[in-house]
């Protein structure tokens, strides 16, 4: 069991020793001072903003920065729509993949558009090569790029005095893409080619199975059949199976993978090259594999803490909000890891399995989990990609023991905070920092004061709104769903479980985040739609609430530190932050949780 602990602990240590100087890297790019890739970067970098004419100059205020980030955005989502509806007609297509519906293609381009990569589609079969590269991939960084760069148009609204400019975003999203996203890529795939992640232009090829398999009439795949490939037969017990078929032979798919998958983790983006995601063995295909992919999850949005603390000048403050996060996510990896170890109720009442570790089996509830990983591997990942709302996922999270899926809501649930998004996940948990610091300050008769700026009604007013955007948008799209009588039929499972499919699936976009419970058939026209309208929701209105927020605060005045300043930098505003994202996340969902997962466990209790 020691073995088990220092191997979660060693994750964390390895994810914060790489962050802290990430963190600082991107923080010396965004302030557009020299590094070691500087020779390598400029030059390309002003070659974008020669050819595209950008003003390095130019000092937008908040809202023709929010223009800036609406129409990129919706120029991006237009062209990917676009793409999926017509890409049966384009090159780059090898297997001959027809364009999607016009929903799926809708659902899929504001996925990717938002960060989301909610995925109701399979990769391999339904999109081309082109629209891979030039559609997924290209989405995966500028999405992510459009995250960090409102995150820094915040830290600019704390440490300019009396301006209105928070810079300009064509400038900023073309900094990160160019000095972070694409080195830190190039080098992760690189990595991921070399550990056996596909990373080709072919369009699949057929191989020999090493055993052959039996498949019944209606489709099944029979286990326990005795195959005669001589005789052609197959027989159960003896006796021959009409309509058998042996499979001797398997369609393996191609593509340029690891390209994607690299992104797809380090941008928090998570949509998988394949339909299986992570758990393919073409897109994760070892230990080595998912462990680089495991760590480049939270690898930006850790690093993007200590870079906030640097750039406000303040580094305590980027440490506290730091710790409140990495608590959160401890609680949630340890209440995951600990329901997963041991295993569901029936079967830990009844001993009718042997769910103890032992240096010969895993132990706990391994369905739907690959046995190369094991629960250690499975259960981090499932805490890091819902933490992260990346999504991306190495083992089924519909077969999660009930507890341990409501961790995994509740961490999407939470808003995206704990580290959250690229960019996004910090700039929400700010949001709610300038929620604690307004409540703890009329609790104690202090002025509310937040890295030496007043927090005034206007900035609560939109606090409030990016804090509570996450909950309107999951709770509203699930309730709308729960009415319909036809969603029902989506559903593989009844009840409480079939429930939990829902509120997952609608939590899942509603934070941004894209991974499923995989027991809803999601791929319908009222799927698509309800839940592209959650995401677009869930994206926008807090970014357009923290670039309000920024252009009020970057015309203040900066107010000195006094003994009746409220210290954001200890013990105590940790606690109360995690408090406020307890209160305003946790409590807003408990009544869906209890109809959900808390209702499914209690029910395998009795």
């Amino acid at each position: 069991m020691a073995s088990i602990i220092l191997e979660y602990g060693l994750y964390l240590v390895i994810l914060v020793a790489l962050g802290i100087p990430l963190g600082g890297y991107i923080e010396r790019v965004m302030a557009g001072e020299h590094t070691f890739l500087s020779r390598v970067c400029d030059p390309v970098e002003n070659g974008i903003t020669r050819v595209l004419k950008i003003d390095r100059e130019e000092e937008m205020d908040w809202k023709q920065y929010l223009k800036s980030v609406l129409a990129f955005s919706v120029c991006g989502l237009v062209f990917l729509f676009l793409l999926l509806m017509t890409q049966g007609f384009l090159a780059g297509n090898p297997q001959g993949v027809k364009g999607m519906r016009w929903d799926l293609a809708f659902n899929t381009a504001v996925s990717f558009v938002t960060n989301t990569n909610w995925q109701a589609y399979s990769g391999e079969s339904q999109l081309s090569d082109l629209t891979q590269m030039l559609g997924m991939t290209v989405q995966n960084f500028v999405s992510a790029g459009t995250g960090i760069a409102v995150l820094f148009a915040l830290i600019r609204g704390f440490n300019k005095v009396k301006e209105k400019g928070l810079g300009s975003f064509w400038v900023d999203v073309t900094r990160v893409i160019v000095h972070v996203l694409l080195p830190l890529n190039l080098v992760l795939a690189l990595a991921l080619i070399g550990g056996g992640v596909v990373q080709n232009l072919k369009g699949g090829e057929t191989v020999d199975l090493l055993e052959p398999i039996a498949v019944s009439a209606d489709g099944n795949v029979m286990d326990n059949a005795v195959i005669d490939q001589n005789a052609g037969t197959v027989s159960v017990n003896g006796k021959t199976v009409a309509g058998a078929t042996i499979v001797t032979q398997e369609f393996v798919p191609m593509g340029p993978g690891a390209s994607q998958i690299a992104i797809k983790q380090t941008g928090t983006n998570g949509g998988g090259f394949m339909g299986v995601n992570s758990a393919h063995p073409l897109e994760n295909p070892s230990s080595f594999t998912n462990s680089l992919e495991m760590l480049s999850i939270l690898l930006i949005p850790v690093a993007l803490c200590f870079s906030f603390g640097r750039a406000v000048k303040n580094k305590k403050q980027g440490i506290a909000i730091f710790c409140a996060m990495f608590i959160c996510l401890c609680v949630a990896l340890a209440a995951l890891a600990v329901n997963e170890q041991l295993g569901t109720p029936e079967l830990a009442q009844n001993g009718s399995v042997d769910l103890s570790w032992s240096a010969e089996q895993c132990g706990g509830n391994m369905e739907g989990k690959e046995a190369r990983f094991g629960i250690v591997s499975s259960s981090t990942w499932a805490a890091f990609t819902t933490a992260a709302s990346n999504g991306s996922v190495n083992a089924m999270h519909d077969s999660l023991t009930p507890l341990g899926g409501m961790v995994t809501m509740l961490l999407m649930q939470l808003g995206e905070v704990i580290f959250g998004g690229v960019g996004c996940g910090l700039y929400g948990m700010l949001a709610f920092a300038i929620l604690t610091v307004f409540i703890a300050g009329l609790m104690v008769g202090r002025t509310p004061e937040f890295l030496g700026k007043k927090i005034e009604p206007y900035e609560m007013k939109w606090a409030v709104l990016v804090c509570l955007a996450t909950p309107i948008a999951i709770l509203a799209g699930s309730g709308i769903a729960m009415s319909i009588p036809g969603v029902v039929d989506s559903l593989t499972n009844s009840g409480a479980h079939g429930f939990s499919e829902i509120l997952y699936a609608y939590s899942s976009c509603g934070g941004n985040n894209g991974s499923a419970f995989a027991g809803l058939a999601a791929n319908t026209p009222f799927f698509n739609i309800t839940l592209g309208m959650v995401m677009l929701f869930a994206r926008f209105l807090p970014i357009a609430g923290i670039l309000a927020i920024s252009g009020n605060l970057v015309q203040k005045k900066r107010i000195a530190v006094t003994a009746g300043t409220l210290s954001t930098t200890n013990g105590t505003f940790v606690f109360l932050l995690i408090l406020i994202v307890l209160l305003i996340g946790a409590l807003s969902f408990f009544p869906a949780l209890s109809l959900g997962p808390l209702a499914e466990f209690f029910s395998q209790m009795m």
